[in-house]
């Protein structure tokens, strides 16, 4: 009797490269790369910080909008009267103010004339730092970035008393005797802008000379043999190398002149005689806290933000005109 025997053989099992019957077919769909999936992964760990950012500017920004088109003066913040939608009657009250375009000019010119200064003076510097030795060079550093750090409110007080008719050390020497700085307009306002020039260049000075230390010594050693002088180096070949760095230098010189406040309101004592030293900030503040004219404040506070983001829109727009990554 002949027996057969059947050998049972197992299936094939699924290795690299091989599919057996246990494999699935693969899921039809969307799928998501890993490159993708990391794409939020910058965001997440910005999140944080945009929170914070949320809550420290777009609501103030938000409330202040807000109160530009209510009636809210200081019968409203005590209760004794309801809080009415005005609209644009806040602006209308503004544009038609007298007071409010003599102030508006007063503080762009204002404004340019430290812009001016602050880089005249700081690229002016930074160049000499490029000439002098290590040890005169270090001090110079030393004594500018002191400045920058001094807060603005310590340093106003400081030039109000160098500037004083009576006890200041700068008439004494210059021979002035009891001339008051601060009386006149045009004496306040150039009181005013030599402070905010001593704190402001040190910024400048610090920024252009790090440009320039960027730019490859043989450029300038080669304009030097050709006989160029330092003010055609400067401006054939500096400036030019340095558009960059001087764009954002004056943009922020610009955002930081604009707004001035500290300097003007302790220094010509909240504005000058009759409010001839005025500039937006301080105009802002006497609407709305001296004269509890809350939601005209907020108004010229808007006019300022409008104006310093088409500011900063310019700078966008030349910073893309140049290549620039944003």
């Amino acid at each position: 009797m002949t027996t057969h025997t059947t050998s049972l053989k197992a299936p094939p099992a699924a290795g690299k490269g091989g599919a057996g019957p246990a494999a699935r077919p693969p899921r039809r769909g969307r799928s998501v790369s890993p490159a993708n999936r990391s794409g939020w992964t910058p965001w997440l760990y910005l999140l944080p910080a945009l929170v914070l950012l949320a809550g420290l500017l777009v609501y103030p920004i938000y409330q202040l909008g807000l109160i530009s088109f209510l009636e809210y003066t200081q019968a409203q913040v005590s209760g004794g009267e309801p809080t009415t939608f005005q609209g644009f009657g806040n602006y209308a009250t503004l544009f038609n103010d007298s007071q409010f375009w003599q102030v508006l000019l007063a503080t762009v010119v204002f404004a340019a004339a430290c812009v001016v200064s602050t880089l005249f003076v700081g690229c002016a510097l930074a160049v000499l730092l490029t000439r002098i030795r290590a040890l005169p060079r270090l001090a110079l550093m030393m004594a500018a970035l002191g400045a920058w750090a001094t807060p603005a409110i310590t340093g106003s007080t400081v030039w109000v008393f160098l500037f004083d008719p009576d006890f200041g050390p700068v008439n004494k020497v210059l021979g002035l005797g009891d001339f008051s700085w601060t009386y006149g307009r045009y004496s306040a306002f150039a009181l005013v802008l030599l402070e905010v020039l001593w704190c402001s260049f040190p910024f400048v000075m610090v920024t252009v000379y790090a440009g320039i230390r960027a730019i490859p010594t043989e450029v300038l050693e080669a304009a030097s043999l050709d006989g160029a002088s330092q003010w055609r180096i400067w401006r054939t070949i500096m400036a030019p190398m340095l558009k960059p760095i001087l764009i954002v230098v004056t943009i922020q010189s610009i955002i930081w002149d604009f707004k001035v406040f500290t300097q003007i309101y302790v220094m010509t004592n909240g504005g000058g005689i009759a409010g001839q030293n005025l500039v937006l900030n301080v105009y802002a503040y006497q609407k709305a806290f001296a004269s509890s004219q809350y939601s005209l404040g907020s108004a010229i506070g808007v006019v300022m933000l409008v104006i310093l983001l088409a500011v900063t829109l310019v700078y966008l727009r030349l910073v893309r005109r140049q290549g620039e990554e944003l």
